[in-house]
């Protein structure tokens, strides 16, 4: 989804849900929509001090945990990075396909299986707070050069 698009699907949102789509909050999921990877809290801070001096950590975190209770972004717990929500319009489970060569990162957003964890958490008497569902691999683009890669090093 273009970072435009985004944006201004989050500022309807906003609107509706009647919270506030701060300049600051705004800025954040730019940046983190237009990384297309995942980006850390403080290469976000960087960014974000060189527009506004009075940018510090805890304007940061702000910005992010508004961004994740309203489902427009994702946090890579494995990275400790952020990622735009792919959908943000419907709220849903998601899992999210990691390629450890280019970075890149992809929001499926299969229902059954994230119903299916709740459901038996819920049979064991245990309250899902946060579910996390993430897979490293390697991407269609990255696979050719890494099963090259692993066909020389069988070869030696």
């Amino acid at each position: 989804m273009k970072t435009s698009t985004l944006l201004q699907q989050a500022e309807t949102q906003c609107l509706t849900r009647g919270v506030r789509f701060t300049p600051i909050r705004k800025r954040v999921l730019e940046m983190i929509a237009d990384n297309g990877g995942g980006l850390k809290a403080y290469d976000l801070l960087d960014q974000l001090s060189s527009e506004h001096a009075a940018a510090r950590p805890p304007t940061v975190y702000r910005a992010l945990e508004f961004l994740i209770t309203e489902g427009f972004v994702h946090r890579i717990e494995s990275q400790n990075a952020y990622i735009a929500c792919a959908c943000p319009e419907h709220s849903h489970g998601f899992q999210l396909l990691i390629c450890r060569n280019c970075g890149h990162v992809e929001e499926l957003h299969l229902d059954a299986v994230s119903n299916e964890l709740a459901d038996l958490a819920q049979q064991k008497g245990f309250r899902v707070e946060r579910q996390t569902i993430e897979l490293l691999g390697t991407c269609a683009s990255c696979r050719p050069s890494a099963d090259q890669e692993s066909a020389q090093t069988a070869h030696h």
